[in-house]
């Protein structure tokens, strides 16, 4: 499961996960639902209708990108012995993760080398994609940031550079 799937770590997350031959279900917006489906997400879930944890359990992974209450509702659908995965702050409660029976990885990214080439190759075959859903100057830095703070963009924000 992963939540915030249409976002700019969800939709590279969904994709990785298809790929390495994952069931995969997302969490988005119903405006989502076909664009998280050509991904490769085999069931969405639309958060502003539907509870997740009333339709999902026992999943074996959770990826978190959202936090807050979805973090708190995600313990009910992992199994015991599952992964959750969050990358938002604060970090998730390790001593919660020990009642579920969960292991809790706190996640923050580290540059690979072997893996960004291997993610490449992925996007050069066409076996995956970078989704882009705006582009702006470097001059509008502040827009960029007040615009992924509203956490409903599909995809990334781009900076550029003239």
């Amino acid at each position: 499961m992963i939540h915030g799937a249409a976002g700019g770590v969800g939709v590279f997350a969904v994709q990785l996960a298809r790929w390495a031959g994952a069931y995969v279900i997302g969490t988005a917006s119903a405006r989502n639902r076909d664009f998280l489906r050509e991904l490769g997400a085999n069931e969405t879930i639309d958060y502003t209708t539907t509870r997740f944890e009333e339709v999902v359990h026992d999943v074996d992974f959770v990826l978190d990108t959202v936090g807050g209450d979805t973090l708190q509702r995600s313990w009910q659908v992992i199994k015991p012995g599952g992964t959750l995965v969050s990358v938002v702050s604060p970090r998730p409660s390790l001593e919660e993760a020990k009642a579920h029976g969960v292991r809790l990885v706190w996640f923050i990214v580290t540059p690979n080398r072997d893996q960004l080439s291997r993610i490449g190759e992925l996007i050069d075959t066409g076996r995956m994609r970078a989704v882009v859903e705006t582009v702006l100057p470097l001059s509008e830095t502040r827009q960029a940031y007040e615009q992924a703070s509203k956490r409903h963009t599909r995809g990334k924000i781009v900076l550029r550079v003239d």
